[in-house]
């Protein structure tokens, strides 16, 4: 097989490319290494800056985005039983976020490719990339029993941290830097229709807790817990006591329904650099974790595939390299800005292991502030938007 751009992986990151390549008459082939059902049912993070719904919608492919996502223009802070609202589009200039799963837009992005006759193999799996050096480099990938090889111009590694794109680039080139924080999320999915209109951050002496939705009739519902914790240790009805408890405030309820999904989330930063080597690039998870509690791995992806996209087509449109050499060092001042801001919310919101009476006050402390100032409020609000330029 032969194609201008190979993409490995088919989640937001490989499949934005693929779509962004294809306005510029830019073939391409993406490589999944699970079946199409399953990539477009696993749960991953439902919030979208307002970069990333632009850029959708400069794609043509926000039709039931605009329809079914839902725009929030604050998100609130609660600690000690009491409220507090950041007013994002206020300190922004009116940016706002939207809330919409991530698999939403897998399925969106898989069925436009499709339409217009994308490529898209599933089942596919990477097991090597060969030759990055060179002019011509190879994906070799099993695919219905058998090895097949796709060659390429350029590969763009968008397989996640447990694919084979990263480690394809030599050891001694590559640095990792990796953060793995004392905390992880048990995330729940619950039928039952949001008990607020938009996302609480809860700070609460018992631990973390956050309050999001997934649709109209979907709460998505996270807790503090430990990285080592079991799903067993957690039955329903202590899932739903500790929600109570961490965000208990006079005057509101949280209600409660079926719980449909449930899993743990361990909280790590990781960052790959350089992201490129050769003519094969990283994307996404490949090349970055950040925690999820600034809600930022998906649209960090399609900020990468952006860079990527541009600097390929100035390319093949001009043979200029400048922009491609660039890739890494573009994309890593956002990576690292995006790192920065995970870090520092993970860092407010949560309780840690040894944690006394000291720290408890220094994170109200911290809260407070960014809560009363003016210019703390603004740093987050635009942050958690997104920022336009770093």
């Amino acid at each position: 097989m032969r194609t201008q751009v190979a993409i490995v992986g088919a989640g937001p990151a490989g499949l934005v490319l693929a779509h962004l390549l294809a306005t510029n008459g830019i073939e391409s082939v993406v490589l999944e290494s699970r079946e199409r059902d399953y990539v477009e049912r696993r749960i991953r993070a439902g919030v979208l800056e307002q970069g990333t719904v632009d850029l959708l919608h400069q794609l043509g492919l926000d039709t039931r985005l605009r329809r079914e996502g839902m725009v929030h223009r604050g998100i609130e802070l609660r600690f000690e039983g009491q409220s507090h609202r950041i007013p994002l589009s206020d300190l922004t200039g009116g940016r706002a976020i939207t809330v919409y799963g991530q698999q939403e837009v897998v399925k969106d992005l898989i069925a436009a490719r499709l339409e217009v006759g994308g490529q898209i193999l599933f089942g596919a799996e990477a097991v090597s990339i060969d030759d990055i050096t060179s002019t011509r480099p190879l994906v070799r990938f099993r695919h219905e029993e058998q090895i097949e090889t796709l060659e390429a111009d350029f590969v763009a590694g968008c397989d996640g941290s447990h694919g084979v794109s990263r480690s394809a680039i030599p050891a001694e080139v590559l640095q990792i830097f990796q953060k793995d924080y004392p905390v992880a999320w048990l995330g729940v999915l619950a039928a039952v229709a949001p008990s607020t209109e938009e996302l609480i951050y809860a700070y609460h002496q018992r631990g973390f807790a956050l309050h999001s939705m997934r649709s109209p009739q979907l709460s998505r519902l996270y807790v503090q817990c430990t990285p080592d914790d079991q799903l067993d240790n957690w039955s329903d009805d202590r899932i739903w006591s500790e929600l109570h408890q961490r965000f208990a405030m006079d005057g509101w309820s949280l209600a409660e329904g079926p719980l449909v999904d449930r899993s743990i989330t361990p909280m790590r930063s990781v960052i790959a650099e350089p992201m490129q080597y050769g003519r094969l690039f990283l994307a996404g998870d490949a090349a970055h974790i950040v925690p999820a509690t600034g809600a930022k791995g998906l649209n960090l992806a399609v900020s990468d595939v952006r860079v990527l996209a541009g600097a390929l087509a100035d390319w093949y449109s001009s043979g200029r390299t400048e922009l491609l050499e660039r890739y890494s060092g573009t994309c890593l001042r956002r990576v690292w800005r995006v790192e920065h801001f995970s870090w520092w919310m993970t860092s407010m919101l949560h309780r840690f292991d040894g944690e006394g009476p000291f720290e408890h006050r220094l994170h109200l402390s911290q809260l407070r502030y960014v809560c009363g100032s003016t210019a703390a409020a603004t740093s987050l609000a635009e942050n958690y938007v997104g920022l336009e330029q770093v």
